[in-house]
């Protein structure tokens, strides 16, 4: 994927600033830190349905068709699952849950700035048992009714099934549904049906389906799902990451969680508005606002952004004047 000035800093300020963030409970609410070396680009998190404390995850790009399942308490991997029948994987980037406890897969990126004529959804069950295993997968062939792009998010709404994807485009993504039933046997057909102000690096729906969540390296914003007809309810507290790539809601919704790329990289949690305020972010990106104030949307992107750069450039300059000092 395209690296970026913005996630650069990130990844200066997550390195000086960010501490890994330590399980403290059964469902991983207050985060945790993924052990695996073997995941080194996790661009994907999704809450187990069968397992509670545990969430899947996936490498970036051309890993290969496996999926990891990570043991909140221990941020140990528990079960490794080979996808069958799906391919060779081309850009992987997503990874939600369905109500009929299947795992939906998104192999939705485009490194070439969306010149791909076709993407793929890959959906499998859940596996009842955490083992290493393989799992034979449903491919789907998905397009775009307004012709190809980069995507990075795939959301299956809790109660329809329906699934959607939100485009990655600095300038603010849109919001695509596809098919009220996929076909393995021809072409799923993806239609732009909202826009999201925002450059989505992934998304979440709340598990009883009435708020849809988009994240991007920066910022985040809650919007009320409002059978499609989306309404921003505010500004999500996304914590400085090295580069930002994925979330989730806790299994019961009450805390929101943020993981990123990276060797070693933590799973940060953070608030979700609207809700009982239960659990609190390790490491404020912006704070959780009410709608339409200041800071929302790609203005806050961009917000941020300044910010980070200006944080950085801080602790540069200090290090800098305590070097010469030393000498």
């Amino acid at each position: 994927m395209r690296r970026s000035l913005a996630f650069l800093v990130g990844a200066l300020l997550a390195g000086v600033l960010a501490a890994p963030a330590v399980a403290a409970d059964d469902d991983g609410s207050e985060g945790f830190t993924i052990n695996d070396p073997r995941i080194t680009e996790s661009s994907g998190l999704v809450a187990s349905r069968a397992h509670p404390g545990v969430y899947w995850t996936h490498n970036d790009s051309d890993d290969g068709a496996f999926l990891y399942a990570v043991d909140s308490k221990s941020g140990d991997t528990v079960a490794t699952v080979t996808m069958s029948g799906v391919g060779a994987p081309r850009d992987v980037e997503a990874i939600s849950i369905g109500p009929n406890g299947h795992l939906y897969v998104g192999d939705i990126g485009d490194n070439l700035g969306g010149t791909w004529d076709h993407v793929w959804i890959y959906e499998l069950p859940e596996p009842k048992e955490l083992k290493d295993q393989t799992v034979r997968a449903t491919q789907y062939d998905v397009k775009y009714a307004d012709g190809a792009r980069d995507a990075e998010a795939l959301m299956v709404h809790p109660k329809t099934g329906r699934v959607y994807v939100v485009s990655k485009n600095e300038d603010g993504g849109g919001l695509y549904e596809g098919p009220a039933q996929l076909s393995a046997s021809g072409t799923n057909v993806f239609k732009r049906v909202g826009d999201v102000d925002l450059w989505v690096t992934d998304g979440a729906f709340s598990p009883d389906g009435k708020q849809l969540a988009v994240r991007g390296y920066f910022g985040g914003i809650a919007y009320e799902w409002n059978g499609g007809q989306l309404k921003k309810q505010g500004r999500l507290s996304v914590p400085l990451q090295g580069q930002g790539e994925s979330m989730t809601y806790t299994p019961d919704g009450s805390a929101l969680l943020y993981g990123s790329e990276g060797g070693g990289s933590s799973v940060e949690s953070g608030n979700v508005p609207g809700g009982d305020g239960k659990s609190s972010s390790g490491g404020d990106g912006s704070a959780a606002g009410d709608g339409e104030g200041d800071g929302d949307g790609m203005e806050g992107d961009f917000k941020m952004g300044a910010i980070a750069l200006a944080a950085a450039l801080a602790v540069v300059y200090g290090l800098k004047r305590l070097l010469r000092r030393g000498d």
